[in-house]
């Protein structure tokens, strides 16, 4: 049953419901400038729709990625599973950490892509929109490569889950 007091701060609304709301993970990478790897921890991701196949994104210009992924023609978006908990954490992380390790390597369009993941898309930045402090991206999509069947990855209430083992 819903509350009956209703919230009057839009922000706070917000924030309370989309707490209850269990969103898919998430991984985008793409170059800076100078090529080197850049990519951050997503749960805004979802198909815009597949006749043409598109995928959107949101993104703070904010992050520490916004420069490279603002100018970025070429995305690669990573879906994750239950066995990518790590990878989900180490992107939301430290920045400067995020690539140390030999868990990616460089694929389609020169992106750097992470091996032991659910899917990776190769998409096109079609346009994105300036909101606020934030943007919305579209891509389209050009590719894309399957990885092992993987329990879903989601995030809710501020924390990572899986799904279990039956459908309902």
């Amino acid at each position: 049953m819903l509350d009956p007091n209703l919230n009057p701060d839009s922000s706070e609304a917000l924030k309370v419901a989309f707490r209850r709301h269990a969103s898919g993970v998430a991984v985008i990478t793409t170059n800076d400038a100078s090529g080197n790897p850049v990519g951050f921890t997503a749960t805004s991701m979802t198909s815009l729709g597949s006749n043409p196949a598109l995928v959107t994104f949101n993104v703070s210009q904010g992050s520490s990625s916004w420069p490279a992924i603002s100018t970025a023609k070429y995305v690669a978006l990573h879906m994750l599973g239950a066995k990518n908990l790590n990878l989900a954490e180490k992107m939301a992380a430290d920045n400067t950490k995020r690539f140390l390790d030999s868990d990616w390597q460089t694929s389609e369009f020169d992106l750097p892509v992470f091996q032991n993941v659910t899917a990776v898309l190769f998409g096109k930045v079609r346009e994105f929109h300036h909101v606020e402090q934030n943007a919305v991206f579209i891509i389209d999509i050009i590719s894309g490569l399957a990885g092992a069947q993987d329990k879903a990855l989601l995030y809710n209430q501020r924390a990572y889950f899986t799904t279990s083992e039956e459908s309902l």
